[in-house]
């Protein structure tokens, strides 16, 4: 029995990585600091104090964390508000769920990011809760998200599925007690050690409808 479904937002609803690396690399070069090959996969599920810590200090961008979050977001939701770049078939599976089960949404992004893109999207809705990681202690792969947004729902893990992308995220739901279907981000795939953690592992996430789900 399914008590609830909990998604990720990056790379399951929009596809936003390229963007966040952008901006993200664009604001690094700007205020003089160093940008990194491997900074973006770094921190690929991390926190907003984690990421903006990684900026600062690894990075070297000279500007407070909240600086560096306030820029973003505003660079951000600039984006998405022009051009909100849904994966096909996201929403039509996010309804189609959420006709079926209570939904709750896991997200690496801010609250404000979370927001503008469920509302761009026609979705807010569809999720009964939704949380940032900034609003627990560690980001993913740490199970925090994921069990707060269970503990707001009032289901049990093991009465829950986590839809997910990467590594981080797989590791997280998993990490929680959740089941997981990992739709694979094709751009920063999971790792086949994370991969192996998911129940179910699908090719798009129009292929995500709720015979699909893991019983």
């Amino acid at each position: 029995m399914i008590g609830a479904v909990v998604f990720d937002l990056d790379g399951v609803i929009v596809s936003s990585e390229e963007l966040w690396d952008e901006v993200r690399q664009a604001l690094t070069h700007e205020r003089g600091g160093r940008w990194a090959p491997e900074a973006h996969r770094v921190m690929m599920g991390m926190n907003t104090p984690e990421w903006t810590a990684y900026m600062r200090d690894d990075l070297g961008v000279p500007m407070t964390q909240e600086e560096i979050v306030r820029e973003l977001e505003g660079r951000l939701i600039t984006r998405y508000e022009r051009d909100l770049p849904l994966i096909p078939g996201a929403v039509d599976a996010v309804r189609a769920l959420s006709a079926r089960h209570p939904l709750g949404l896991a997200s690496s992004s801010t609250g404000a990011l979370i927001a503008a893109v469920l509302r761009l999207a026609g979705l807010t809705g569809d999720f009964r809760v939704t949380v940032s990681s900034e609003e627990v202690p560690r980001g993913k792969p740490a199970p925090d998200v994921y069990l707060r947004a269970l503990e707001l729902l009032g289901v049990a893990p093991a009465g829950a599925v986590a839809v997910e992308d990467s590594t981080a995220g797989i590791r997280a739901a998993a990490a929680a007690g959740m089941r997981v279907v990992a739709i694979p981000n094709r751009i920063y795939p999971p790792e086949p050690e994370g991969l192996a953690l998911a129940d179910v592992v699908l090719a798009c996430i129009g292929d995500l409808t709720p015979e699909a789900l893991p019983a």
